[in-house]
């Protein structure tokens, strides 16, 4: 579903000391430092691949990739796709990297997966839409050959992409659980689906009555739908999702109708998404766009801080919370990124509006 863009006002934060929930040493507000992604173009999404390999995506066709960890980027355009918004990026290696595309002009063919292997010199059409009333909204992968690409519902089913190849993608929308009347994802950071350990995954879901957390623990092959309990509504739901092991996940979301700014929620999982409680409220407005635990993106246990998360909500703000949201901590001044993940504790990275990124590090 698509999501509008505003322009906001970066500055620096302070530092303060936050004691952390798991009874270690004080965290402290992180350290932000603006980097030149190379592009004036918005950027929608972010992989980190390791701390010095990044890739970010977003409008007009435009990558972004930095072997230095943001010293130098280099921003490039895809050709064919100059017209088309990347809304979704997962890189490997400085070679290799997926990014997912979304158009305006109501050409289901708008909707591909592109593949470089090269640093970005060519990139090659994995798939292309045919479906008329598809919207592929993001992707996620457990490996550079393995991953799943989701969709919003057509006529109750999700029409859903596997690949296990990393070459060709096939359908498998049989396996996906039946979805409720207007059921739908946001492709507002390319993290309403996550993967996690080697079969693990999780979508999340809005647009309809109940907002949801759809589930794999067998690489795709079938799912299970859990409700939670974020606001949801044709312009509300579930945005964004990330687990730190099997087990232990938080799900993000709000409302995108301006008149309605004030149900931005996380809730939290300690059963694989089964089922979900709320959190304190986070000191945002709107919807959160997108989140991530503070930590190695994607690979769970090891070098990350436990229950640490960073939320962000475009111009509603950015917020993080050292106890998966039981205490909070606005970011002063952050406001208009879309996205936000992490290689390690000291080097995250949020990108946004005008073509923004902010290194983040704790």
């Amino acid at each position: 579903m698509l999501k509008r863009s505003l322009t906001a006002l970066l500055i620096s934060a302070f530092a303060c000391g936050i004691l952390s929930a798991q009874g270690l040493a004080p965290i402290h507000q992180p350290t932000l430092t603006p980097q030149n992604s190379g592009t004036i173009n918005g950027l929608i999404g972010v992989w980190p691949v390791n701390p010095q390999v990044v890739w970010a995506c977003g409008r007009a066709g435009t990558f972004t990739v930095t072997t230095d960890g943001g010293q130098t980027w280099k921003a490039g355009v895809v050709p064919g796709a100059e017209l088309l918004q990347f809304r979704d990026v997962q890189g490997f290696s400085a070679s290799v990297a997926y990014l997912l595309s979304i158009g305006t002009s109501g050409d289901p063919t708008d909707f591909r997966i592109y593949k470089t292997v090269d640093g970005g010199a060519t990139w090659t059409i994995q798939f292309e839409n045919q479906n008329p009333n598809a919207f592929y909204d993001g992707f996620a992968f457990w490996t550079p050959h393995r991953g799943v690409a989701h969709s919003d519902s057509v006529n109750g089913v999700f029409p859903d992409l596997r690949t296990t190849d990393g070459a060709t993608w096939q359908d498998i929308s049989k396996d996906m659980p039946p979805a409720l009347p207007g059921e739908a994802s946001f492709a507002s950071s390319g993290t309403c689906v996550t993967t996690q350990g080697g079969r693990n995954a999780w979508i999340a879901t809005g647009g309809s009555a109940i907002a949801r957390v759809l589930a794999t623990r067998d690489g795709g092959g079938t799912w299970n739908a859990y409700n939670t309990p974020l606001v949801s509504s044709p312009s509300a739901g579930a945005f964004t999702v990330d687990f730190r092991n099997p087990f232990d996940g938080i799900v993000g979301g709000g409302d995108l109708d301006a008149g309605n700014p004030n149900n931005a929620r996380t809730a939290t999982s300690n059963d694989g998404g089964q089922t979900w409680i709320l959190t304190n409220p986070p000191p945002v407005t709107g919807a959160i766009y997108g989140l991530s635990y503070v930590g190695h993106t994607g690979a769970g246990a090891g070098n990350n801080l436990g229950r640490a998360v960073v939320i962000t909500a475009n111009d509603g703000g950015a917020a993080w919370t050292p106890d998966e949201g039981n205490t909070w901590s606005t970011l002063p001044g952050v406001s208009g990124y879309w996205a936000v993940a992490f290689a390690s504790p000291k080097a995250g990275w949020l990108v946004g509006t005008g073509g923004r990124i902010l290194k983040i590090s704790f």
